[in-house]
């Protein structure tokens, strides 16, 4: 019997740099040449299958997961046993080359299900906040860690963030925020969608295509432009691009450890509703968590969410609220089936 399959939950980093010179953000860290970001990657374990970009920044599908570079901010998150803080170092070091310096890292993940067959630095949180001390400049002088609960002991979300200085936020910023959402025990006949047909003679891009179109991915934000993924012989992965906002999809759809995420970048002022019922609607989790990040979230935010999900059938079972340096308030949703199969 296999004691361990693929490791979906992903690991995620997040980091802003600043430059003294105005023409450098232009680009900035769109700059950094392919070569180099291989190099990254490299060190992570994965590689590029597909890229994209428009006028305000790049996105890469990985071989396990996204990577999404602005002139002054790279999202990184990737799945598996990729050793994902192993990326720090050289993204820092290709950031100094063009003039920019790090501000501010935020690591954050959910609990693996295959816990032991991670390597390090990832062999736990506490592992993981080591390195992470060890490896940040210490001008990142603001730090917190934390892992965040759920009424399940199997659930919890892990929170690493620093920062050089508790700068003010632009105004506007306050609307912002980001969603990720993870999704466990998906609906099986759902989860078949993500299987390739062997021998279909397509490439990863078109076959990619024809599952975001199958499951109604391609509806969740109808201003996106996707750049898709399928896998052989299963799994799936997309970015999306509207205007300077991503969003992201990737699924382990075998059963008995079926897994699927969606991130994006939002406002409080969109759809939210429209955009996890649809969610909801392509997987059926059995059981999913959403983490929001943000400098200002409001209680009637989160009544969308749930008010969004509880209609079909999941159930919000615990909230977890945490404030870290530079204002950032995260919270931490777990829902659950209502109605579950035996």
């Amino acid at each position: 019997m296999a004691v361990s399959g693929f490791e979906g939950f992903e690991k995620r980093l997040e980091l802003h740099f600043f430059g003294d010179d105005p023409i450098i953000f232009q680009l900035g860290l769109r700059k950094i040449v392919f070569e180099s970001i291989q190099q990254v990657l490299e060190a992570v374990q994965c590689t590029v299958v597909s890229a994209v970009g428009n006028s305000y920044f790049d996105a890469y599908v990985l071989s396990e997961s996204s990577l999404f570079v602005y002139p002054t901010k790279i999202i990184i998150k990737t799945c598996g046993t990729t050793q994902l803080l192993k990326s720090i170092l050289p993204l820092i070091h290709y950031a100094n080359q063009i003039g920019l310096t790090l501000c501010s890292c935020r690591y954050t993940r959910g609990s693996f299900i295959f816990p032991n067959s991670q390597p390090f630095p990832h062999t736990s949180f506490n592992d993981e906040v080591t390195f992470l001390e060890d490896t940040i400049p210490s001008n990142l002088c603001h730090r917190k860690a934390s892992i965040m609960p759920s009424k399940s002991s199997s659930h919890s979300w892990h929170v690493f963030t620093a920062h050089s200085s508790i700068t003010h936020r632009n105004h506007s910023d306050s609307d912002i925020f980001t969603m990720e959402i993870c999704m466990t025990e998906l609906d099986p006949i759902l989860a078949r969608k993500f299987f390739r047909r062997p021998g279909d003679g397509k490439t990863g891009d078109s076959a990619g295509k024809e599952m975001t179109e199958l499951t109604g991915i391609n509806e969740i934000n109808p201003n996106a432009f996707i750049c898709d993924f399928a896998f052989d012989p299963c799994g799936y992965s997309m970015n999306g691009m509207d205007n300077d906002w991503y969003s992201t999809i990737h699924v382990t759809p075998e059963d008995g450890f079926s897994y699927a995420s969606f991130e994006c970048v939002g406002s409080v002022n969109d759809n939210i509703a429209h955009v996890l019922r649809k969610v909801v609607q392509i997987f059926r989790p059995g059981t999913m968590s959403i983490s929001t990040t943000s400098n200002d979230y409001s209680n009637e935010m989160l009544k969308k969410m749930v008010n969004a999900v509880e209609p079909l059938g999941l159930k919000c079972r615990s909230r977890a609220v945490d404030r870290f340096p530079a204002s950032e308030t995260v919270v931490f949703q777990t829902f659950m089936a209502r109605r579950r199969s035996v």
